[in-house]
């Protein structure tokens, strides 16, 4: 039961991060046990399958939120989970959130009040139409500047 619970735990922290399900169960099936997993026991435990496990292990090791270990013996790579907030939180920006907000930025710069489709503006309109444009702009240089801020105090 208790295993389940963690699991069901990442898998919510997953979902809410907009991260797929596969994620949160693999991480906290790793969280769960005491001892590191090999591959094919990930795949074995979750049902899941093996396409799904190797992608999941992939970004989670890009995100830094799992490590390779290895044991004596054994010519398996095994996984065991970073347990360090800070890392975990510093890695998911660094790889999901600001590819985003750079993409945000260059189509915003893009836009102008004439890109939109709703007919001639008004002049009261046009100005209300550009101010929030600006404002958009505002918003994703404030980001790109916050937030890797925010991941080398957490890093």
């Amino acid at each position: 039961m208790g295993e389940r619970e963690i699991i069901a735990i990442f898998v919510q922290m997953a979902q809410a991060l907009g991260a797929p399900r596969s994620l949160g169960e693999i991480y906290g099936l790793l969280y769960a046990t005491p001892q590191p997993l090999a591959f094919q026991d990930i795949v074995d435990r979750l049902d899941m399958s093996k396409g799904s496990v190797s992608q999941g292990l992939r970004f989670l090791r890009s995100v830094g939120a799992i490590k390779p270990v290895s044991r004596a013996g054994d010519r398996r790579e095994f996984f065991e989970p970073v347990l360090e907030l800070r890392q975990l939180v510093a890695g998911f920006l660094r790889e999901r959130l600001n590819p985003q907000i750079k993409e945000w930025g260059v189509r915003a710069r893009a836009l102008r009040p004439d890109d939109f489709s709703f007919g001639a503006l008004a002049a009261d309109d046009r100005e209300t139409v550009s101010k929030r444009l600006t404002k958009l702009k505002t918003w994703q240089k404030r980001a790109g500047t916050v937030l890797p801020v925010v991941s080398k105090l957490l890093g």
